[in-house]
């Protein structure tokens, strides 16, 4: 057990003890509570630790980092697909694309409602589904 852990539950205990237990004086009655006391309290901390992951997580300094640079074929099926959006987008309605365009934006659903007057988010959504079907359909794909 780390150190700042044991003191953490060292101190817990103590002040369980102070609080609860103030009417026990002598030392036989106090010293098998507070045992009972921090191997409950360190049971939890280890339930919680396993619980949140913490006995497999690696630091962030050790983990190893992504690759983000992309394949040449990444690269070539993203430029092919951007040149088969762009024009499907220009032949899209005002609406939708000003809807790819909030979205772009990174605003959220209901923000999206928000700023285009939409009377409910599930307009927005239909809204959003409509779109993307056309925008499927122009660009060629099912």
């Amino acid at each position: 057990m780390r150190k700042d852990i044991a003191e953490d539950l060292t101190q817990d205990t103590l002040l369980l003890l102070h609080r609860k237990y103030d009417h026990l004086l002598r030392l036989e009655d106090l010293v098998p509570l507070a045992i009972r006391i921090v191997r409950y309290k360190a049971a939890a901390a280890w339930r919680k630790s396993r619980r949140h992951g913490e006995q497999s997580s690696v630091p962030a300094e050790e983990a190893p980092l992504p690759d983000f640079s992309s394949s040449p074929v990444a690269r070539a099926e993203a430029r092919e697909l951007l040149e088969k959006m762009k024009p499907a987008l220009l032949k899209l309605g005002h609406r939708c694309r000003q809807l790819f365009g909030f979205k772009l934006e990174g605003k959220n659903f209901s923000e999206i409602q928000e700023a285009m007057g939409a009377a409910s988010l599930n307009t927005v959504y239909t809204w959003d589904h409509r779109c993307r079907q056309r925008l499927r359909e122009l660009m060629g794909e099912p």
